[in-house]
């Protein structure tokens, strides 16, 4: 079994996170995806995400009906700060005998060498990295840096679609629409909970 592991605070979940996660699905035929929420990110202490169990039904409703995506509390049940070879020790103990690919843009590929024991995650999984516009990586400098990595990394192409959860946030609280953005479900979700408000409205 091959199973991907895509994390994110998914706040919201956007198409571009369904189309990222079917895309790789597809190109890596892999059987099951986990949609892994993080809690609080080591690497943005200062910036608030939305309530767990909330983002958890955002994501839940966004998947709605894709019998391979699944959720993963993997962070959520564990206290923070979540660090990414951390989840992956973790999802191994829980899926034994599988293959992991741990789904990442190809800007952090860029950066991995500045995560916390690189080396721990590859041992434990593939890297299912999505290419980005923009964001060319030197293979070669991080063969030097860790090396082997080369071998362990699988490119994933999508369609370049300029979708943020930030700029989502953002367009909400000034007042914007994001229909066709996110699907139906989520919207309404978004609206039941009142996230995401304009600045001055209670």
């Amino acid at each position: 079994m091959r199973i991907g592991v895509f994390g994110g605070s998914f706040d919201p979940p956007h198409l571009g996170h369904l189309i990222l996660a079917s895309e790789a699905q597809s190109q890596l035929d892999l059987d099951r995806v986990l949609w892994a929420i993080t809690g609080q990110s080591p690497f943005k202490i200062d910036q608030q995400v939305t309530d767990n169990d909330v983002r958890v039904s955002l994501v839940t409703a966004a998947i709605e009906g894709n019998e391979s995506f699944k959720i993963s509390r993997v962070d959520l049940d564990r206290p923070a700060p979540h660090f990414t070879f951390e989840t992956i020790k973790i999802l191994r103990e829980q899926h034994l005998g599988v293959q992991l690919h741990f789904l990442m843009g190809a800007d952090s590929l860029h950066d991995f060498p500045d995560w916390r024991e690189p080396g721990v995650i590859l041992d434990h999984c593939r890297l299912a990295v999505l290419r980005r516009p923009g964001v060319d990586v030197n293979m070669t400098t991080l063969e030097e840096t860790i090396p082997g990595i080369s071998a362990k990394v699988d490119w994933v192409t999508t369609p370049q679609l300029e979708i943020s959860s930030r700029d989502l946030r953002r367009r909400l609280r000034a007042g914007n629409g994001i229909r066709y953005f996110v699907s139906e479900s989520v919207q309404a979700l978004i609206e039941s909970y009142a996230l995401y408000r304009p600045q001055g409205v209670d």
